[in-house]
């Protein structure tokens, strides 16, 4: 692969490639395997059908992103996204008129993305990088964009220190988080989930959690399997939090609350925080209960996706 980060929108670069066999190889490796979004797309990976089936799950399930993300406010800017995934933002900072690069720790989601805007005649720069040394000079970037991907990396504190060094002054960073404080963690993960890992002893259990839950057989499968295999150590900490927020075998996802992650967006002249996304999708019973401005009320207040909206 090129090694020149800057090169033209055709190619894809590489800088310091992981290979130290520990935490972030196997961040790295996860997702290479799992592209994000690419198990809701039941199209084949790499054609215009996956890419605009990707695309309309996204926005239709979180429509939010719409609202927090400045896709129409990007015209002229240039713009980096920390963990472009599948190119599906990527492409509304694109068409929006940004100078837009897309950076990705998974060279598997950075060449699909490529493709993705390739197909949309596009034009965009991509590279394999990581997120806790950026390739960039000071003061490079007008905003840099980072949604649902900062949770994965090892060293956080390192992370938005490289992105405080890359934004030119008066530049704005917009970073989405898991929220600790949600009824996500709190009721879902800590508690229905554990709950429910108790009936995967059995196929018929395995069966009879899909129908309460919605979940996916195969899915529900591998939690078994994680449960016989690791017995009740699989319940706990980490392990547990891992499983059970982007997939079974997921080896690193942290949650954090408001007053936690202002701490780490310090350095920065002015942040606020924001609250989205009351995820029901594992709990079929809201999803027919709650209204939609119920669901959005408390998404608000209580939601699964912690925004950090930061200006230096």
């Amino acid at each position: 692969m090129n090694s020149d980060p800057h090169a033209s929108h055709s190619s894809l670069a590489t800088h310091a490639p992981i290979a130290d066999g520990g935490l972030k190889e196997a961040v790295q490796s996860f997702w290479n395997a799992h592209p994000c979004g690419a198990k809701f797309a039941e199209r084949q990976p790499g054609t215009a059908d996956f890419f605009r089936a990707v695309e309309e799950h996204r926005y239709r399930l979180e429509p939010h992103i719409r609202e927090m993300a400045p896709f129409d406010q990007a015209t002229g800017k240039r713009v980096l996204e920390i963990g472009c995934g599948l190119g599906t933002d990527g492409a509304q900072f694109v068409k929006a008129g940004a100078e837009y690069v897309g950076m990705d720790l998974s060279p598997v989601s950075a060449h699909l993305a490529k493709i993705n805007l390739q197909l949309q005649n596009l034009p965009a720069i991509w590279l394999v990088s990581d997120a806790e040394s950026l390739p960039f000079p000071n003061d490079s970037f007008d905003l840099v964009y980072s949604y649902g991907v900062l949770h994965h990396t090892p060293d956080l504190p390192a992370a938005v220190a490289e992105i405080h060094r890359i934004l030119r002054p008066g530049g704005r960073a917009i970073v989405m988080v898991y929220h600790k404080a949600s009824i996500n963690y709190y009721l879902g993960i800590l508690f229905l989930r554990r709950l429910g890992v108790l009936l995967l002893t059995t196929d018929f259990g395995i069966r009879l959690a899909h129908r309460l839950s919605g979940d996916s057989i195969e899915h529900l499968r591998q939690h078994s399997q994680g449960l016989r295999e690791q017995r009740w150590s699989y319940l706990r900490g980490q392990r547990w939090l891992n499983n059970n927020t982007d997939g079974v075998g997921n080896p690193l996802s942290r949650v954090f609350t408001r007053r936690e992650i202002r701490r780490f967006f310090a350095p920065f002249s002015r942040v606020r925080t924001e609250v989205r996304f009351l995820h029901c999708e594992w709990l079929p019973l809201a999803r027919r209960i709650l209204t939609g401005k119920v669901q959005q009320a408390l998404g608000r207040r209580f939601g699964w996706h912690l925004y950090v909206v930061a200006d230096k």
